[in-house]
């Protein structure tokens, strides 16, 4: 069941919505997008709060973007490893068979 948590982003308030099991990572991505935010803001005081807030999730959306094409490119990686292990251990099996 959803229970109300409450978030301070750039010193406003917001209610939001979240299961109990979420709300720790729901109140640790609030922190990052407030310290975004100060960061962004502190850089450039005349921008807008919307252009900021783009700004920033952009930023956001392609670190996101980054982190999973190099997780793609590490699960291919240990796949090949996990099977030349495999190959090796058959090897050996196959050679104590022999024996």
């Amino acid at each position: 069941m959803s229970e109300p948590v409450n978030l301070r982003i750039l010193d406003r308030e917001f209610l939001v919505s979240c299961d109990p099991g979420e709300r720790d990572g729901l109140q640790g991505a609030a922190n990052l997008l407030d310290q975004r935010l100060r960061e962004a803001r502190n850089g450039n005081r005349m921008a807008s709060l919307d252009r900021l807030a783009i700004m920033v999730a952009l930023n956001l959306a392609h670190e996101l973007l980054q982190a999973q094409s190099g997780a793609g490119q590490r699960d291919v990686e240990l796949k090949r490893a996990l099977g030349e292990l495999n190959r090796k251990i058959d090897g050996l099996l196959d050679a104590q068979i022999l024996r």
